[in-house]
């Protein structure tokens, strides 16, 4: 690559950068939906056309920021697993590192798991960010069930074929009972985090960090995976 090419490719990446970091300056004064790409550029100074020469659209910018913060959060989960810890530990540090990010990162965390924004559908492409955490999850799951004394979670027989066809999906080598119980056990990790973030704790929890221990604790139980002295 040339001098001239290295340095255009420096100059798009740190203008590229600039843009993001303006458009989180508006989701956090403004909210995803107001989100304006015209904004954007009057704030650094550009005009329109050449702020569309990074992000087409709106719904292109949305996507880059969308992936970011999955990214973010799932190199902040990643980087606190300790994979020689018990299972249930490993399981309870994870989870706190998904509040932890989201209490540092309110906004982006709104983006990703608040409110839908109106007329935006993600694209398959945020999906590999978007599953990191949930594969790690699953990967500790899996670790733990390599036990064959370890308890597996009950499965009602109405939702057998669910489990069957999610397993199938998301982890062949678990149990139907066990990928149904990893499901429920995600969703409830993000409205615990949720619940917390956005204020219908107020006035209910008062010491967050030792309840969200526990509940996540319970969450784990649910999965299978219970403390090595158990």
């Amino acid at each position: 690559m040339s001098t001239a090419q290295s340095a255009r490719a420096r100059a798009r990446i740190e203008i590229t950068a600039a843009i993001k970091d303006e458009a989180r300056r508006q989701l956090a004064a403004e909210g995803a939906a107001r989100l304006s790409l015209r904004a954007v550029a009057r704030e650094l100074g550009m005009v329109s056309s050449a702020l569309y020469r990074y992000f087409p659209s709106r719904d292109d910018l949305l996507t880059a920021l969308i992936i970011d913060a999955y990214d973010s959060l799932g190199e902040s989960a990643e980087a606190a697993h300790e994979p020689a810890d018990d299972p249930f530990e490993r399981w309870i540090t994870v989870c706190e590192a998904v509040r932890g990010w989201a209490l540092d990162h309110p906004h982006e965390y709104a983006l990703i798991y608040g409110t839908p924004v109106p007329g935006y559908t993600a694209p398959a492409a945020t999906v590999p960010a978007a599953a990191r955490v949930g594969l790690l999850l699953i990967g500790i799951a899996r670790d733990a069930h390599r036990d064959p004394e370890l308890a597996r979670p009950p499965l009602a027989d109405e939702l057998r074929p669910e489990a069957e066809r999610m397993a199938a999906d998301l982890a062949p080598d678990l149990p139907p009972a066990v990928v149904t119980a990893l499901v429920a056990a995600w969703a409830q990790l993000y409205g615990l985090v949720g619940f917390e973030l956005f204020g219908q704790f107020n006035r209910v929890v008062e010491d967050r960090e030792t309840f969200f221990r526990h509940a996540v604790g319970q969450l784990a139980r649910g999965v299978g995976l219970v403390p090595a002295s158990s």
